[in-house]
């Protein structure tokens, strides 16, 4: 712009009054609007302070204020916010690095049986009452925090060193939150604990080496246990087996007796009974059985009449000796 057009310019606001007032007026109006309005975030919330005095809390999209009058405070109330104990992400990446030392005052914790364990945890929670997470608490982030390690501290102390480093770190974890959920409630800060997993239970650095070592010793001893225990049992099972076998043949010896008994008392009845009827046949028939059972075993002996004549010859004929 040419410094001649300037000048007509100014010539031409002070020769018209009006189009100076309607010009500033134009430009306040606009000033005035473009603050008036203001863009909420889809995972925001925002509270307005009318005068400094709360006065109500609106969501997403394009709201209006008075200027000069309301102040707007922008909460991220949809998003899962992060807190580590015992760690920090220096860069998450496919390959996350951490940092792991210099945090042993929140990492450090006495268990129920007095040993210190080495406990890293997360926590993630969300905002669910912009105005709580504004007012009610100073320092929320401190209060979360503090909550935290308050509530994993009085966890890992009611646990022995071993249920902490094992069978007890899904309790751990569910009863922290539902702890830190209680104290966040009556505190008022409008946060909503959505987890807490424990990411490592573990001695602390300096004794790490004589922990393993004494693992070590335990395996070892329970390895020599169960190899003894495998001995033990392939001995025992083989003597017990050992020992029914000769039981089940002694039953079986036994049951053998008292039948082949019984067959010989049912048989002596029997004889008796027809001795009782025939008393000199029976005894004769006895007699010739038990003669014939012993003399059937002496096969070189001839028992003959005495009476008989020219016996020897017969039997030097047929190579018998004559005794």
């Amino acid at each position: 712009m040419e410094p001649k057009d300037i000048k007509d310019m100014k010539i031409n606001l002070n020769s018209n009054p009006r189009q100076v007032r309607f010009f500033i007026l134009s430009f306040l109006s606009i000033f005035i609007l473009s603050l008036s309005f203001y863009t909420v975030d889809a995972n925001e919330n925002a509270v307005i302070l009318r005068l400094g005095k709360y006065y109500t809390t609106t969501g997403p999209g394009l709201q209006f204020k008075i200027p000069l009058f309301d102040q707007v405070y922008k909460v991220r109330v949809d998003y899962q916010y992060k807190k580590e104990f015992g760690f920090r992400t220096i860069q998450s990446d496919k390959k996350s690095q951490f940092r792991t030392r210099g945090f042993e005052e929140e990492s450090w914790m006495l268990t129920g049986d007095l040993k210190i364990a080495e406990v890293k945890w997360v926590v993630q929670y969300k905002i669910n009452d912009a105005k709580k997470y504004l007012f009610n608490v100073k320092n929320v982030e401190n209060t979360i925090i503090d909550v935290s390690e308050s509530s994993m501290q009085l966890m890992i102390g009611d646990r022995s060193f071993s249920e902490v480093l094992q069978t007890e770190r899904i309790n751990i974890a569910i009863e922290a939150k539902d702890y830190m959920q209680e104290l966040l409630n009556k505190y008022g800060t409008g946060v909503s604990i959505q987890l807490v997993q424990l990411q490592g239970v573990v001695p602390p650095e300096p004794v790490a080496d004589s922990f393993n070592e004494v693992n070590r010793a335990k395996q070892d001893q329970e390895t020599l246990i169960n190899e003894a225990l495998q001995e033990y049992n392939k001995i025992i099972y083989k003597v017990e087996g050992r020992a029914q076998k000769m039981l089940t043949e002694a039953e079986g010896y036994a049951v053998e007796r008292v039948n082949q008994a019984l067959g010989d008392a049912n048989l002596y009845e029997s004889i008796l009974v027809e001795y009782s009827k025939y008393p000199q046949i029976t005894k004769d028939r006895l007699y010739i059985e038990a003669m014939k059972d012993v003399l059937s075993n002496n096969k070189n002996k001839i028992i003959v009449d005495k009476d008989i004549e020219n016996l020897v010859p017969f039997l030097e004929k047929n190579n018998i000796r004559v005794k």
